[in-house]
């Protein structure tokens, strides 16, 4: 298992242009695996490509295990990439592209033949050795590349993209076979997404980034539950902001006066963040206020409600049987949760995510 860490890693492509990564410091856990998070254009690939060794930094350093590998060739270094369109060798068995990196390490055909089998059989993929890359769906050629990569044993295991080509049948099989492999190898896996939610379901940590600079770097939940920032909170899904003055634990807003216990800011002018699953419709108590549904929607798994609430909009998503129980028009209490509500700097509103040149 290897520890990475990155320091001050930096990539300029374009002197005109603002770095496609700036400044990054992040500490991988060993046998661990983190996502780099973010739209497209943020510099997550461009970061990864330097970890493989396929870009050299303009400035900064990247050490496994505390050692600077900047002057390892990038075959020497232990990390192994998988590519976001496999680059499997069409006119090769899936045995001799599975078999490859150790060709090249010059070990002995039966030694190649029966870690081929094993890595099939990681990969639940037996008996394929003879087939052609073009006989076999995304989602198992997704496996051999996979599988091309393990049999070297790397240190790290770099994946871009992992599942962006496969439909969502397939991605839910790929998400379960990757972590299980890597929490069975310990190997440190360190794997590029735009989906939030594939971020969430695979990874031990996230790193998100924005315009090639780190946002957070932090366990799945916490961006959903205390995001750093406005603008980070949106990028994790819907959520109601509301402004006003916090002081001692107490939000005060337009609306009304809410409890709020959890905050990433002292006493002063802030912004209330809270998801629409949290707010409670029907519901009173200390942290309820009275609302008016504007409109619903009926979406089979939950129900979606626009509330206004004196000058404010805000949406509330509820199990779905309380269509049933209200309607357009209908005054209903409105709890915000103390637990459920996030306080973040007044400044901090939700802007839209930008994108430099490279990914």
């Amino acid at each position: 298992m290897t520890q990475v860490k990155l320091s001050g890693l930096t990539k300029i492509f374009d002197a005109k242009n603002p770095p496609a990564v700036d400044q990054l410091d992040l500490d991988i856990d060993s046998g661990k695996l983190t996502a780099l998070l973010g739209p497209s254009g943020c510099g997550k690939t461009t970061t990864m490509k330097m970890i493989a060794g396929l870009l050299r930094p303009t400035s900064g350093d990247i050490l496994f295990d505390g050692n600077s590998i900047l002057s390892i060739k990038p075959e020497e270094r232990g990390a192994v990439m998988v590519f976001q369109n496999y680059l499997l060798f069409p006119y090769m068995s899936i045995a001799d592209n599975i078999g490859f990196g150790l060709k090249m390490r010059k070990v002995s055909k039966k030694e190649i033949r029966s870690r081929v089998t094993d890595m099939l059989d990681l990969v639940q993929l037996p008996g394929f050795e003879d087939r052609k890359p073009n006989q076999l769906s995304g989602g198992q050629q997704q496996r051999i590349a996979l599988a091309r990569a393990l049999i070297v044993e790397p240190n790290v295991l770099l994946l871009d993209e992992p599942l962006s080509n496969l439909d969502a049948h397939l991605r839910d099989e790929m998400r379960v076979l990757i972590r299980r492999i890597q929490t069975e190898m310990g190997i440190t896996t360190v794997f590029v997404t735009h989906d939030q939610e594939e971020a969430v379901v695979l990874a031990d940590k996230v790193a998100l980034l924005f315009d090639g600079r780190l946002q957070q770097f932090d366990s799945p939940d916490a961006f959903y539950d205390t995001p750093r920032s406005a603008e980070i909170a949106t990028f994790f899904g819907g959520t109601n902001f509301i402004p006003g003055h916090y002081q001692d634990g107490v939000m005060k807003t337009d609306i009304g006066n809410f409890k709020a216990p959890h905050s990433a800011v002292g006493d002063g002018a802030a912004m209330l963040s809270i998801r629409p699953e949290a707010i409670e419709l029907g519901v009173g108590g200390d942290n309820s206020v009275a609302g008016t549904i504007l409109s619903h929607v009926y979406a089979g798994r939950y129900a979606r409600f626009q509330v206004k609430i004196g000058d404010l909009e805000i949406e509330a998503i509820t199990e779905p049987g309380q269509v049933k129980l209200f309607g357009d028009g209908d005054t209903v209490p409105v709890n915000f949760a103390p637990d459920k509500i996030w306080i973040l700097e007044a400044n901090s509103t939700p802007q839209p995510v930008g994108a430099d040149s490279a990914g």
